[in-house]
């Protein structure tokens, strides 16, 4: 029988992450995080610390940049778009699912 250890951590909203952190969890190097921060894609706490850190829910969209990065072999341009594209989809499917609950039988 072989048995298979894995390290859980439990992150709440309040949760904050430091770039090393963030970096050590998701794949990414801190050089590409930092690049992504300039293009907006994820946004510190505190903008202006000296010591950036970032809501425990950046983890996800990181370890999502991290996947997208590998699979696709994407420059970190070209991985800020395809960040974008998706948030934009999010947000484009929470409206019409808002608009489907509004009218119900009329959207399909």
């Amino acid at each position: 029988m072989r048995v298979e250890l894995t390290e859980v951590r439990w992150l709440d909203q309040h949760h904050k992450l430091s770039l090393a952190d963030l970096s050590g969890l998701s794949g990414l190097t801190e050089a590409e995080l930092l690049e992504l921060v300039d293009y907006g894609i994820f946004v510190p706490v505190d903008p202006k610390a000296a010591e950036r850190t970032f809501r425990a829910d950046c983890l996800v969209l990181a370890r999502t940049a991290s996947r997208l990065r590998r699979d696709f072999d994407l420059d970190i341009q070209g991985l800020a778009l395809a960040l974008t594209l998706l948030e934009r989809i999010h947000e484009l499917e929470a409206q019409l699912s808002d608009l489907r609950a509004r009218v119900p039988g009329r959207l399909t």
